[in-house]
């Protein structure tokens, strides 16, 4: 499944991908406000890639490399993954390489994923979850008309606050 914007191309990331997944997925400025393995190498690279893969084949997720129209190299993901059990609520997930921020990229990217959700997969809701520290990422949520949801916590993460998108049913 591949989306457009007027500056990006979301597509489905392959095997072709794997240094750039590794060279986003290992960015230390990207990591700063996220637990999780980082890929060592390509080989690393390669079996996120697969495991991505499979989890789209399954429907488990919705996974896309984010690049610049026309050029082959990723400069960051967007996903939907950890959809509800009736398939109404999914979080969004994304990271851009670090010398693409600040340039209206991931607002783009994430605009169209949201469009994408509430109109292809008819979600009701969109959740997302950011460090509390990672200021960008909350003016990008807020921005993109998510609200701070005060009362709601990350449960794997206490240093997480959780926003949240509603379809608008107008």
């Amino acid at each position: 499944m591949k989306l457009e914007t007027e500056r990006l191309q979301l597509k489905e990331i392959n095997e072709h991908h794997a240094e750039n997944i590794l060279k986003i997925r290992s960015n230390e400025v990207i990591n700063r406000f996220i637990k999780r393995n980082s890929p060592k190498n390509n080989y690393d690279a390669l079996q996120f890639i697969l495991m991505i893969k499979e989890r789209t084949k399954n429907n488990q997720t919705f996974y896309w490399g984010i690049s610049l129209k026309d050029q082959p190299d990723l400069i960051g993901t967007i996903c939907l993954y950890n959809f509800s059990e009736d398939r109404k609520t999914a979080e969004v997930g994304y990271e851009l390489l670090p010398d693409y921020h600040g340039k209206g990229m991931m607002s783009e990217a994430l605009k169209a994923v949201v469009d994408f959700a509430f109109t292809d997969l008819i979600l009701d809701e969109i959740v997302a979850m950011t460090h509390r520290m990672n200021d960008d990422s909350k003016k990008l949520l807020l921005r993109q008309g998510f609200i701070w949801e005060e009362d709601k916590k990350d449960e794997g993460s206490p240093d997480n606050l959780v926003f949240s998108l509603k379809r608008s049913n107008s």
